[in-house]
């Protein structure tokens, strides 16, 4: 298969922008709001504690990722926006020319977050007709992102304005686009993407129907943070799921894996778990009981393994592994797993992800601005070295 060895490959890693506030506490309102000095601020410590890129959320309490990633490109350096784009809830040839304008202002820094689905309550709010209707989603965000493609394919041929008299330089029109959700007589152009052939795609899910696009869409495909032996056997699904894939003549692409978790450093494992547990220190009973409703009415696979991991650690304090906690879990939602303790412990369970083939780590801690400058300064070192000596050894 294209992904080779899981030693030969390098390691990104990416930080959290909280567009819905942030601070040391989850379940209670944010000590800090979203504002673009505080957004600013964070997304420029990341740079500098590190990290490449920064995961803009989406969602009703956020604020829209295209307009922060546009901000937040335009106040760093190297630091790339990983802004989410939703398929059927923008046009995608509207999305396509968006991306693109993100990838030339930035000098060729734009990424893409496919999110199909999201909460149920948020699907609703933005009036989506599939709301209720998990696989189904996924089949438009698989036209969606064909269509987007094609787009950008004719990012060099644009058509007619005051600098070109004509489109398409003259080549003969290529076959139009028609599937169940989206269906295109005309051929769609956008601006060219400075990336070749289009900025970056990451997709994330548990579903047999989330992976099936991934194969033939993404990039990056990513899972929430999980023990190591559920990360291991998400990966050789998805790995045998490939294999059929090409087996039934589809195309062998390059694909990485990522996973998004939360990280928390101290000198001692003693202060990191005590740190850990006061950052729901301040959930009420009410707030949970509002949580564990409105996780168990999703039809996210994803968020579902979460709600497993949650109850079968319960009588365990929420420990799931060493150095792994849910304990977040019963208030926040997503990719909840948080890594806990010393440097090196910590630095050692992202390797052991690492070892497994996860080549894309995002990851995120209370509040945000502290913790992503503690991580680049403590663990990420130590991380590039142990991984660096691995790859040694793997090529003797």
């Amino acid at each position: 298969m294209a992904n080779g060895n899981r030693q030969d490959r390098e390691v990104e890693f990416g930080w959290f922008l909280p567009t819905a506030g942030d601070g040391k506490y989850v379940g209670v309102a944010p000590e800090r709001p979203a504002t673009l000095d505080y957004l600013t601020e964070v997304a420029q410590t990341a740079e500098k504690a590190g990290f490449e890129f920064v995961l803009i959320p989406t969602g009703g309490p956020c604020l829209d990722a295209w307009v922060v990633g546009s901000a937040v490109m335009s106040r760093t350096e190297t630091l790339r926006p990983l802004v989410a784009v939703r398929p059927g809830l923008t046009a995608p040839v509207l999305s396509a020319r968006m991306g693109a304008a993100l990838d030339q202002l930035s000098g060729g820094r734009a990424m893409i977050n496919v999110v199909t689905g999201s909460s149920v309550q948020d699907l609703e709010e933005l009036g989506d007709p599939l709301a209720h209707s998990h696989d189904e989603r996924y089949e438009r965000a698989d036209e969606y992102l064909e269509v987007m493609k094609r787009t950008w394919a004719n990012g060099d041929n644009p058509h007619a304005s005051e600098f070109a008299a004509g489109g398409l330089n003259g080549e003969a029109p290529r076959e139009p686009f028609r599937g169940k959700h989206y269906t295109f007589e005309r051929e769609s152009s956008s601006p060219q993407t400075v990336q070749n052939p289009h900025p970056p795609f990451y997709l994330g899910g548990s579903s047999v129907m989330a992976k099936k696009i991934a194969i033939r869409h993404a990039d990056t495909f990513l899972m929430w943070g999980e023990p190591h032996a559920w990360i291991q056997e998400q990966i050789e699904e998805i790995d045998e799921m490939r294999r059929e894939h090409v087996h039934q003549g589809g195309e062998d692409r390059e694909m990485r894996y990522g996973m998004r978790a939360q990280v928390l450093v101290r000198d001692t494992e003693e202060e990191a778990w005590a740190a850990a547990w006061d950052i729901i220190s301040k959930v009420s009973p009410e707030a949970i009981e509002r949580a564990e409703k409105e996780f168990a009415a999703t039809d996210a696979t994803n968020q579902r393994r979460q709600n497993e991991l949650r109850e079968l650690s319960k009588a365990e304090q929420f420990v799931v592994g060493p150095n792994l906690w849910t304990g977040l879990s019963v208030v926040r939602s997503g990719g909840a797993i948080l890594i806990v303790g010393t440097p090196d412990q910590v630095s050692q369970r992202l390797i052991e992800y690492a070892e497994l083939g996860v080549s894309t780590f995002i990851l995120s801690g209370y509040p945000h601005l502290e913790e992503a400058e503690i991580f680049g300064r403590e663990a990420l070192p130590l991380f590039k070295e142990k991984w660096a000596n691995l790859q040694k050894q793997a090529v003797r």
